[in-house]
């Protein structure tokens, strides 16, 4: 239990970033455990509630992947990916929606049961904020109805600062063709971050963050030294991606980009508003 002397310094410490990011928008791209784990999806809503209390902006951007697989399958619609995209014909895209409008509503209402108010975007019924267009396919195969962002709605902006209510988004565009686009969650939190043009974009991930060639964590680091670990191969696998979208959202005027473990409790309280962080930062 700690003593009361420790848990001044705790909220002492927290001040400084509470002011600073006072009025800021932060998009975080909500997935991996914490968003599957009951009581690391309880924590998060509690700790978002808690940032829009404290008057920051928090923009959620979620996936469902695991339970679009299960209701696929359920549906007995084939799933198969390319280069990690999930193949979406128009079959697979209504079981798509349907699902993350499911997941969406849900997440609302866990940050309504803590005492927030969120409002959901899933695609569905006109709620729309992504617009879309269909993703090419480096190696020339048709994927169906995915989709990258072309553009975010200024009617999210508006929302994301104006109201008291916290924005939760479906990677779900619609096309200017009138079809609706499944788009990856991590691409879609990038191009909202982007657009945005966020303090801070946070990814919640399943690992402790970025590894230098010693194993150690790094608490913080530019693209110059992250492109050096993925030269050495030191950064490989899924966690490209990642680092890809952190990159390209700094790049594109992003304050910071954080990837974090979100298997911690309290990871977004613990990067944002103490000195050490919980994961690694990339200016």
């Amino acid at each position: 239990m700690k003593q009361p002397g420790q848990r001044v310094r705790i909220l002492s410490e927290a001040l400084p970033y509470i002011q600073r990011f006072r009025d800021s928008i932060i998009v975080i791209k909500y997935g991996g455990s914490a968003m599957t784990d009951d009581k690391l999806r309880h924590g998060f809503a509690r700790d978002v509630t808690l940032l829009k209390a404290v008057g920051m902006n928090p923009v959620i951007v979620h996936g469902g992947g695991p339970r679009i697989s299960q209701n696929l399958e359920r549906a007995g619609v084939e799933t198969r990916f390319v280069d990690g995209m999930r193949v979406t014909d128009a079959a697979a895209m209504r079981v798509v929606a349907e699902t993350l409008a499911e997941v969406n509503r849900g997440i609302v209402e866990s940050i309504v049961s803590h005492g927030g108010d969120a409002k959901g975007f899933s695609g569905s019924d006109g709620d729309d904020v992504i617009v879309a267009r269909k993703l090419a396919h480096a190696g020339g195969e048709d994927l169906g109805q995915v989709g990258e962002v072309a553009a975010v709605s200024y009617r999210l902006a508006n929302f994301a600062h104006r109201q008291s209510a916290v924005p939760v988004v479906a990677p779900v565009g619609a096309g200017k063709d009138g079809l609706a686009y499944n788009i990856n969650a991590d691409l879609a939190a990038t191009g909202i971050a982007t657009y945005l043009k966020a303090e801070k974009f946070i990814l919640l991930t399943n690992t402790v963050g970025l590894l230098d060639t010693d194993g150690t964590l790094v608490s913080e680091t530019t693209w110059s030294q992250v492109a050096k670990l993925v030269k050495q191969g030191v950064i490989h696998g899924g966690m490209l991606p990642k680092v890809t979208c952190a990159f390209d959202s700094v790049k594109n005027g992003v304050r910071s980009a954080h990837i974090i473990d979100g298997r911690v409790e309290h990871a977004l309280l613990l990067e944002l508003l103490t000195d050490e962080g919980v994961g690694t930062m990339i200016r």
